[in-house]
């Protein structure tokens, strides 16, 4: 039993390098359309929604609709990016490409694999909502010194989403049961978790359970940050996150034992 955990858990705190730059040296050779997808979606949100309703809404919380869905724009793709690195990238490494299965055959463990996959993925996650945040501050709906706030945050927000979407990888026979996970899970919690309007315009009961959802998390502690205001309860949104990205890592990593060592 312990020779099972040991080959699952990471083997030492730098195996996952290798494997995190093992993915950045293959995107490099595409790194400028990846980029470019991955803001595409969020700015077509910012403009068409906040210039277009915007101008119907007028302000939202004491600020404009635009700043206020700018916030909201940055962890959604922060959550999007991470989340289809995970299903898509890594599941092809894993099942169709067997990449992972010729990473096995060396020294790295079935941790160290997984753990890379998710930095590399919350590292796509940290480029796209750094992006969008630029983008914002530099059309003046968010302050400067708000990006050195929120970099940590960004980089956090890729680890839990990319772990809950490990999970998904993980339990997925193929490509064709991710559209349930996007269209089920992502796309509500889109307007649950107050990224385009309020959760306090929500009814009673899908307020209650946005406050358990991640993406709402991430979202309060970017918001406050882009429009330079102190966040609400921190500690909670910090700590939820972090369990978000703890505990699904567990759950992936006994999942894939039985699904590439069994």
């Amino acid at each position: 039993m312990g020779e099972g955990c040991a080959a699952v858990l990471p083997a030492n705190a730098w195996n996952w390098i290798a494997v995190w730059r093992r993915n950045y040296l293959a995107w490099k050779k595409v790194a400028l359309a990846s980029i470019l997808g991955n803001l595409a979606d969020p700015i077509i949100y910012l403009f068409g929604l906040g210039l277009g309703l915007g101008i119907v809404v007028g302000q939202v919380d004491g600020t404009s609709y635009v700043a206020f869905l700018a916030g909201g724009m940055v962890a959604t793709s922060a959550m999007t990016s991470a989340t289809f690195e995970t299903i898509y990238a890594a599941f092809a490494r894993m099942n169709a490409q067997r990449t992972w299965e010729s990473i096995l055959c060396t020294q790295l463990t079935l941790g160290d694999i997984v753990l890379g996959e998710l930095s590399w993925a919350a590292s796509k996650a940290f480029l796209a909502g750094t992006g969008i945040m630029i983008v914002a501050n530099m059309l003046g709906y968010a302050a400067w010194l708000s990006i050195l706030y929120a970099l940590p945050v960004i980089l956090l927000i890729g680890f839990a989403f990319a772990s809950l979407a490990m999970v998904v990888m993980a339990l997925a026979p193929s490509y064709d049961y991710f559209i349930f996970y996007q269209t089920l899970v992502l796309t509500p919690m889109l307007f649950l978790c107050g990224a385009v309007f309020p959760i306090t315009q929500l009814p009673q009961a899908f307020e209650s359970v946005s406050q358990f959802l991640p993406l709402a998390h991430a979202i309060d502690l970017i918001r406050p940050a882009m429009l330079g205001r102190p966040a609400d309860n921190m500690g909670l949104h910090i700590g939820a996150l972090f369990l978000y990205a703890v505990l699904p890592f567990f759950v992936s990593l006994a999942l894939l034992r039985r699904r590439l060592m069994s």
